[in-house]
């Protein structure tokens, strides 16, 4: 699934709570408790499923808040 990137209109890939577990070498539960504390924001699909933004994933990973960012 992507999302539109609003900075270069091209589609963003969107990670699944089990890739974004991966990333962070966590359990997909605490990706998910992450997403519902506030400190990660996810997208919610029609099937009701989290997904997060790549780039805001890779930002977090390299200690920079991309919900901070403005283009």
């Amino acid at each position: 699934m992507c999302v539109m990137n609003a900075r270069a209109n091209e589609p963003e890939r969107l990670l699944t709570p089990a890739e974004v577990a991966v990333l962070f070498r966590v359990d997909p539960k605490t990706v998910t408790r992450w997403a519902q504390a506030g400190k990660l924001s996810s997208i919610r699909t029609l099937g009701g499923h989290r997904r997060f933004r790549e780039s805001e994933v890779r930002a977090l990973l390299a200690g920079t808040d991309a919900r901070d960012q403005t283009a």
